[in-house]
């Protein structure tokens, strides 16, 4: 009994720490802990409060992976802090801190507000084609090549696929294109180059977040592999300084190569790791561009959640 009272004592301790100084995921984290309610739980009692959100998505926030900050997302935030018997304004305070501090963008970058407004967006276009973040497939590898053009623009990248079906069905795969800052999502291709054919296409202007369907030939039963190419034709956004690729789940193999224009080279290339948008950059690792190919290229031989990329310096 006294072992059980002294671990709530430092669950009480740990939320109170966390509530006065954040960040927000820490504190929703360790609030759900002091309470010992499992995520579905919270999930239960969002909906008495007519407020939908996924476990998936509870996950994602106290991972910080991602932050709550579409609407219905922000009452989502104040029924927890009813739900988790917080003081009324702690978690919100938290998230409206974050905002403050948010780093600037960096010029060709992405700034941590960006890629959550962009994981937001994402939710509700995946909403809108009835698909998951997984879609019933794991991947078993996949292997990306980047085409950087003549004015340091993306213009294209193609992606070979492999996936796994967990479950029966699977008739479909919806890629995810996330085009640099000032692209013009409504004019970028999508291209179904081997195996699959296109189906609908969903994009959101402001934050330059396109998704399609990719749709199979076939049902995939649990168990069935599936592999896959298709591309997309961008080119409608300014100079790139960088190719990021975010893993919502764990996975098998990925490769990313970019390459350049002849006449617009690099001075320098690296890789880059991230656990999620709020982490620091870290893994950062020199890239020795290849003369003749004019290319630089990475391989995770077991991708982790996160974010992992290939970024350049013009000069």
């Amino acid at each position: 009994m006294r072992h059980g009272t002294q671990h709530a004592d430092v669950a009480t301790a740990e939320l109170e720490t966390a509530l006065a100084g954040g960040p927000f995921h820490i504190a929703l984290r360790a609030a759900i802990t002091a309470r010992g309610l499992p995520l579905q739980r919270v999930q239960h009692h969002l909906s008495r409060y007519g407020v939908k959100v996924g476990v998936t998505s509870l996950s994602y926030w106290q991972q910080g992976a991602r932050r709550p900050q579409r609407p219905e997302s922000l009452r989502a935030v104040r029924a927890l802090e009813e739900i988790l018997q917080l003081p009324d304004e702690s978690l919100i305070r938290l998230l409206t801190r974050a905002d403050e501090r948010s780093e600037p963008q960096r010029p060709g970058g992405r700034s941590y507000r960006s890629l959550v407004e962009a994981s937001g967006v994402l939710e509700e276009l995946l909403a809108e084609l009835e698909s998951t973040l997984d879609g019933g497939l794991h991947t078993i590898g996949h292997h990306e090549r980047v085409r950087i053009g003549a004015h340091r623009e993306l213009v294209a990248r193609e992606s070979q696929h492999i996936v796994r079906a967990h479950r029966d069905g699977v008739d479909r795969y919806v890629a995810i294109h996330h085009g640099d800052p000032g692209c013009a999502p409504d004019r970028t291709g999508v291209h179904a180059l081997e195996n699959c054919r296109t189906g609908r296409v969903r994009w959101h202007r402001d934050t330059g977040v396109l998704v399609a369907e990719l749709l199979f030939d076939t049902r995939l039963r649990a168990g069935d592999t599936f592999l896959f190419r298709y591309a997309f034709e961008d080119g409608t956004a300014g100079a790139s300084s960088e190719y990021v690729r975010g893993f919502s789940f764990a996975g098998g193999q990925y490769a990313l190569q970019v390459g350049f224009a002849e006449d617009a080279l690099p001075v320098r290339c690296h890789r880059f790791t991230q656990h999620s948008p709020a982490a620091p950059r870290s893994g950062r690792q020199e890239l020795p561009l290849s003369g003749h190919h004019r290319s630089v290229h990475l391989v995770e031989p077991r991708v982790r959640s996160g974010i992992v990329g290939i970024g350049w310096d013009w000069e």
